[in-house]
């Protein structure tokens, strides 16, 4: 793989342990996957910062590093809200852990901004190339925004981030952005025929790790970020493109005449709904958008919860949206920043957990050890508030 001059300094330790170290993962994630080259980034969003999931050993190495990120970077959700997190049921030696972990990141030159969703905080172009890790920002990225990034892990997006560049590989090339398979959805009346998580949730398991193509169909931003957030969870679908919605869809022309094709049909989406009681509703995986707090907040206008009812969101969203949290926390439900359901400690408290997410719910039984159900925002609201 080549490297210009100032790489190649920073692989001989001219610029720090720390920096060497993350040059030799960048080098060698780039000679397993063929890379000629790095590419420059201009941002990275990285996972592992979470102390549920990362552990004792994993924050001794985030403190055994010293340097500076070269990029904006933020950091996945963490296992709880920065603020409140003794009113949200967090154990006293759990957050002290996870405050090593933040401030870890911190000295890193990662950005404290928690959030599955940081294309909600800033602007990225189309065409630019990335280091994020978590699957639907991934997803996202890829697929709505026409960015470029491979599904990082979380210290290959820490050492993107470090060094600035990325392995020049998979979805960076325009040539390995071209759809696979082709998706249609059937079409139907049932009460859940457009929910886009659960249309996800049943197309990723069909479509594995290729990349698809849907036809007939047309989601806004937030359906592609439900559906998006699904494949991702039930398969490993880093791109999907939606003919005449999606950047690339418009740009290219694909021809699909020789691609397999599959069906997501209204029984199996219809399957995935029931009727089990549950403990707690949660909503939000990913992130709310500010149009989702907004319909958040008409559903619970005047009504008030009888069990636990957490929204999560990123801080920046709900620092920006103060009338909509305040009309939904006068229902009883919490809006939460920085956590989410699935990497929290406090959910896992719960057997059940009813979820408006695909993605939520094919990770909450294992994240969790819960029982998932899943419902539509609207469905949340009246098993949260009946």
């Amino acid at each position: 793989m080549y490297l210009d001059n100032d790489d190649e300094r920073v692989l001989a330790g001219e610029f720090g342990e720390t920096r060497q170290k993350m040059m030799e993962i960048l080098v060698a994630l780039g000679e397993v996957y063929g890379a000629e080259k790095l590419v420059p980034i201009t941002s990275a969003q990285v996972s592992g910062a979470s102390y549920k999931t990362i552990g004792r050993w994993g924050l001794a190495w985030l403190q055994s590093l010293n340097a500076r990120a070269a990029v904006p970077a933020v950091l996945n959700p963490i296992g709880m809200p920065r603020e409140g997190w003794q009113e949200f049921g967090i154990d006293e030696e759990f957050a002290r852990r996870q405050a090593e972990v933040v401030e870890a990141y911190r000295k890193l030159g990662i950005r404290v901004e928690c959030t599955c969703t940081p294309y909600y905080l800033r602007i990225t172009e189309y065409g630019e190339h990335l280091a994020w890790s978590e699957s639907s920002a991934v997803a996202y990225a890829n697929s709505v925004l026409g960015a470029r990034t491979n599904r990082e892990g979380g210290p290959s997006a820490l050492a993107a981030a470090i060094i600035g560049k990325t392995p020049y590989y998979g979805l960076h090339i325009v040539e390995n952005r071209r759809p696979q398979v082709v998706v249609e959805v059937e079409n139907g009346t049932g009460p859940h025929a457009g929910h886009w998580g659960a249309i996800g949730h049943v197309a990723g398991k069909k479509v594995g790790n290729r990349i698809p193509l849907f036809e007939g169909i047309r989601p806004n931003r937030d359906h592609l970020k439900a559906l998006g957030a699904a494949m991702a969870a039930t398969g490993a679908v880093a791109l999907f493109h939606v003919e005449k919605i999606t950047p690339e869809a418009r740009v290219f022309t694909f021809d699909t005449g020789d691609l397999d094709r599959v069906t997501v049909t209204q029984d199996e989406i219809e399957a995935l709904f029931t009727e089990t009681e549950v403990e707690a509703v949660a909503v939000g995986c990913p992130h709310c958008s500010a149009d989702e707090l907004r319909e958040l907040a008409e559903l619970l206008r005047g009504k008030t919860t009888t069990k636990p009812f957490y929204i999560f969101a990123a801080k920046g969203v709900a620092k920006h949206n103060p009338d909509l949290v305040s009309v939904i926390e006068r229902s009883g439900a919490r809006v939460i920043a920085d956590t989410c359901m699935v990497v929290s400690p406090r959910m896992d408290e719960f057997a059940s957990i009813m979820v408006d997410s695909g993605k939520a719910l094919a990770y909450v039984p294992g994240m969790c050890g819960a029982l998932a159900r899943i419902g539509t925002r609207k469905e949340c609201v009246e098993v949260a508030t009946s």
